[in-house]
């Protein structure tokens, strides 16, 4: 009986053949996302707006493992007449989209006194309209599918970080935008985000990416964990709640070492 049901439920939750949009995938946390749910059966569109080569080596990967399961768009997502037009790409690759992945993000400090109308615009279009309105185009896709939609959160989202505010309401707003969602547009589709901690540190010039080690091992110590975590932690937290997660919606999965114990 045990193997039956398991058996089952196997069979129930397999993403054979299925296709997620993964915005922002050409690099780091989106790249290792798109790798772990190609491996799972996925057929994978890997979005990049600047990282185009990265994102044709990280496709020409998947499909040599697999014949015609990835395919790369190219898009700046701070172009809201694109939206629409965008998702119907997506779905033109393989006949139907099964999962959105709200990856990419625009991060950089902005201390009081400091900020500008431009540093708003790029820090709220990248973490809270785009996923809006790409989820927005999506729906209906996504409805004929019994989909999910999984937004990419930050743990500071619900705690603040210092020099931040327009990052950390960005975040927020992404956050209510989850929980909206949900209401919207279930019972057809699910709507959850991922809030990571500290997993990789920032890759450009920035202030937080400069960071002494010294502060960067405060930061570590922060953690419940004592550690930083990987890209796959994160990886592994999406493909949860695409593949198991058929009676979640509507939530905010901290993957952060226990960083919100002691934040």
């Amino acid at each position: 009986m045990g193997q039956a049901v398991s058996k089952m439920y196997s069979n129930a939750n397999s993403l054979n053949g299925k296709t997620a949009l993964i915005t922002g995938s050409a690099k780091r946390i989106g790249a290792c996302t798109a790798r772990v749910l190609h491996q799972a059966g996925m057929n994978i569109i890997i979005h990049c707006h600047r990282s185009t080569r990265a994102a044709w080596l990280l496709a020409a990967d998947l499909n040599a493992e697999r014949e015609n399961s990835a395919r790369v768009m190219q898009a700046d997502l701070n172009d809201e007449t694109i939206y629409t037009e965008f998702i119907q790409q997506a779905i033109n690759g393989w006949g139907q989209l099964d999962a959105l992945i709200n990856n990419a993000s625009t991060f950089f400090s902005t201390p009081v006194g400091s900020i500008t109308l431009d540093d708003w615009n790029k820090l709220i279009n990248s973490n809270m309209k785009a996923p809006l309105f790409l989820s927005q185009a999506a729906a209906p896709a996504l409805k004929k599918q019994q989909g999910c939609i999984i937004n990419m959160a930050d743990i500071h989202a619900l705690q603040p970080m210092r020099e931040h505010p327009v990052y950390c309401a960005a975040k927020a707003g992404l956050v209510m935008i989850t929980r909206s969602l949900a209401k919207e547009l279930g019972p057809e589709i699910r709507v959850n985000a991922v809030a990571p901690g500290a997993i990789l540190w920032p890759e450009d010039n920035s202030t937080e990416n400069n960071l002494p080690d010294k502060i960067r091992q405060s930061i570590i110590e922060r953690t419940a964990l004592k550690r930083t975590g990987m890209p796959e932690d994160i990886a592994r937290a999406i493909l949860f709640l695409v593949r198991d997660a058929d009676y979640i919606t509507g939530q905010i999965l901290p993957v952060d070492g226990g960083r919100l114990l002691n934040i």
